[in-house]
């Protein structure tokens, strides 16, 4: 369980996270939801700890190795897709082998010889992908890991991240700009309005009856 307690993330005068108490469980998958600039990738920054917040402490994330972080913009190094997701493997005789696996997973086996810097943006988010989960994963903590791909990278992502869900009973917290994708991938919604956490719930209690204004506001401007 990962517990986040007294959060508080300020930059000047502006208070960019602000969150009491916040909880995810092992076994459970949550899908993140609000507008640009409501908190979310904030939110996942301070959880894997490359934004430090003002106040507040996150407890019971695993060590580095066995949390992945997938940034919204990951970054693909100039030499090869292959030697992109070999980079996680340092010192493994058959790191070749394995990340080859890793990118065939996530439909990128057949450029594993091109440069990375190459790829389109739904490409590099699938690199990053594979980069994550070329390892065992107790935690798997995913900015909006769809963004950039079309119908078919999507659905590949999806099925390959409900598979490793299945297998792992990993926490698997995303970030989504489509509260249909939250609707298809989570237990648990959170939305998130200014930095707080407004309501959360099942995504059918969520999407279908929302109890806050702000939450009825957003969903408004979707097709669920």
């Amino acid at each position: 369980m990962i517990e986040l307690k007294d959060i508080l993330v300020r930059a000047k005068q502006r208070v960019i996270l602000d969150i009491p108490y916040l909880v995810f469980e092992k076994g459970k998958r949550y899908g993140i939801i609000g507008e640009n600039g409501s908190g979310k990738t904030t939110l996942l920054r301070v959880m894997v700890g490359t934004a430090q917040p003002s106040q507040g402490t996150v407890e019971g994330l695993p060590p580095n190795q066995q949390t992945g972080y997938l940034p919204q913009s990951p970054y693909a190094f100039s030499f090869s897709v292959l030697r992109n997701v070999c980079m996680v493997f340092p010192n493994v005789p058959d790191r070749d082998e394995l990340a080859l696996q890793a990118l065939e997973k996530v439909g990128l086996g057949a450029l594993a010889q091109s440069r990375g810097d190459t790829l389109s943006g739904g490409e590099r988010q699938r690199l990053g992908l594979a980069r994550v989960l070329a390892l065992p994963r107790k935690v798997l903590l995913l900015d909006e890991p769809t963004s950039a791909t079309d119908i078919r990278g999507t659905d590949i992502v999806e099925a390959l991240l409900q598979e490793w869900f299945q297998k792992t009973t990993c926490v698997l917290v995303f970030t989504t700009h489509a509260p249909a994708q939250a609707l298809r991938m989570a237990d648990e919604v959170i939305f998130l309005e200014d930095g707080r956490v407004v309501e959360s719930g099942s995504p059918q209690e969520v999407f279908h009856n929302p109890r806050k204004p702000q939450t009825q506001a957003f969903l408004s401007h979707w097709v669920i």
